[in-house]
């Protein structure tokens, strides 16, 4: 396994130049750039990211989830407040965001506070989704467990014409989320796999930036 791992390739080539000192003032400005970049170069799906958070005991869980926003609130994504990440951030009002884009050879990692935001923002997420993506979402509990596939299906028929019965209907537990980073990191690989890693670091409502060794 080792071998077969080490044999497998990284990044293609050719990559992107990347020189921090023209980096502008804020991540957002970058993180912007380089979410089209990697849009623009054929990444599937490059607004995914892995949200890490932990529980009350430390006990750390990713799963992958998709950014729905960014504003001067913070990076956001939406997820059911009875979730086990929803229950992780009500313990622990911390946690990360990875974003990969192997295409390119980036990397954005977004760390800092994280809360929920006005009631209105969940439910605005969660009725801009199609019928079937609200029925989903308002399907059984979510990461419990479950009979059967066809406990699950009846479920989501019935959730699904109670939808589109009312297409005003909002999941009572759904919420946005916003992370209020402490830093965002930019890190790009090179092909002389020498990386470059910049640090943006919130301070007195402004930013800091510098580099990081590899």
């Amino acid at each position: 396994m080792r071998q077969w791992l080490r044999a497998l390739p990284t990044f293609p080539g050719p990559l992107p130049e990347f020189d921090p000192g023209s980096a502008p003032t804020d991540p957002v400005t970058l993180f912007t750039t380089w979410l089209r970049e990697a849009a623009g170069a054929g990444v599937a799906i490059p607004h995914a990211a892995v949200l890490s958070t932990a529980d009350e005991h430390g006990r750390v869980s990713g799963r992958t989830l998709i950014l729905k926003d960014l504003h001067a609130s913070g990076w956001v994504f939406a997820t059911q407040c009875t979730s086990p990440k929803g229950q992780d951030m009500a313990a622990n009002p911390y946690a990360a965001l990875t974003f990969f884009w192997p295409a390119v050879g980036r990397q954005v990692r977004v760390q800092g506070g994280v809360g929920r935001l006005f009631a209105e923002a969940g439910a605005a997420d969660f009725l801009a989704r199609p019928p079937g993506s609200r029925a989903a979402c308002r399907t059984g509990a979510q990461s419990q467990p479950l009979g059967s596939r066809q406990e699950y299906w009846d479920a989501y028929a019935q959730s699904l014409a109670e939808v589109e019965a009312d297409p005003d209907l909002v999941a009572p537990h759904w919420a946005a989320y916003a992370i209020r980073p402490e830093w965002v990191e930019f890190w790009q690989a090179t092909t002389d796999r020498g990386q470059v890693r910049l640090r943006y670091t919130a301070a007195d409502g402004a930013w800091t930036s510098g580099l990081r060794w590899p």
